[in-house]
């Protein structure tokens, strides 16, 4: 843990059958690091060259993006103080999963929670902040801030992260970005056919880190249990 460069605090799934879908489809568990072979989608490219940024991260659904530890605070501090949060912080549950085209790259959606979630992802945010480095100019570059409406740049200069508040829109990753998703879309809906959990519970926060490579691995998971 003490080498990773950048921590985040995620949902993963639990052992089980939309973990091993998902891990499958992106070809690597996070949990353990292993790669995994990945399917073979007849009159599709090869899954590996549509899925190279989401096999980086691993299965995951943001709370808190990926940050820098504050000057002074340790990965073992940081890990205690998000075992204490998720101490505090209640499950949710979701009505299920669904299948979504998010501006061209593909995701698992939740229905039915949304006023949940969003309570949800406040307080990580907010209970996690103190644990971040401020913003580099450069970090502040990369998410493009013209691109921002207002409202997102004042959420990444105080939070460190534009998506976040009201703003927030939890969403499992599985595609880079598609020119053509309806092929895989297809071929998603057969992958995780009888995989997609009803209904679909945020059971943890998920302590992640990126090691030197740039792949997250999960480190922690700690129970929602307020």
């Amino acid at each position: 843990m003490d080498q990773m460069k950048r921590f985040a605090v995620y949902y993963a799934p639990r052992p089980g059958a939309l973990a091993d879908r998902a891990n499958e489809w992106l070809g690597r568990d996070p949990a353990t690091g292993r790669t995994l072979t990945q399917p073979d989608l007849p009159g599709l490219p090869a899954t590996a060259t549509f899925t190279a940024d989401p096999r980086r991260y691993g299965f995951h659904g943001t709370i808190r993006a990926p940050f820098r530890l504050a000057e002074g605070v340790t990965p073992q501090a940081a890990a205690a103080h998000v075992a204490a949060l998720a101490a505090r912080l209640a499950p949710v549950t979701c009505e299920g999963l669904r299948l979504e085209n998010l501006h061209g790259f593909l995701a698992l959606t939740p229905e039915g929670c949304e006023a949940a979630l969003l309570d949800l992802g406040a307080a990580v945010v907010e209970g996690t902040n103190a644990l971040r480095a401020p913003l580099t100019a450069a970090e502040i570059a990369r998410r493009r801030p013209e691109t921002l409406t207002p409202r997102q740049r004042d959420l990444l200069h105080l939070w460190g992260y534009p998506y976040v508040m009201e703003e927030f829109r939890f969403h499992l990753t599985l595609t880079d970005r598609l020119a053509d998703p309806a092929p895989v879309m297809a071929a998603l809906a057969a992958h995780f056919a009888d995989a997609l959990p009803r209904p679909f519970q945020i059971q943890d926060l998920c302590l992640f880190g990126e090691d030197a490579d740039g792949h997250f691995h999960l480190l922690h998971r700690y129970a929602l249990t307020g």
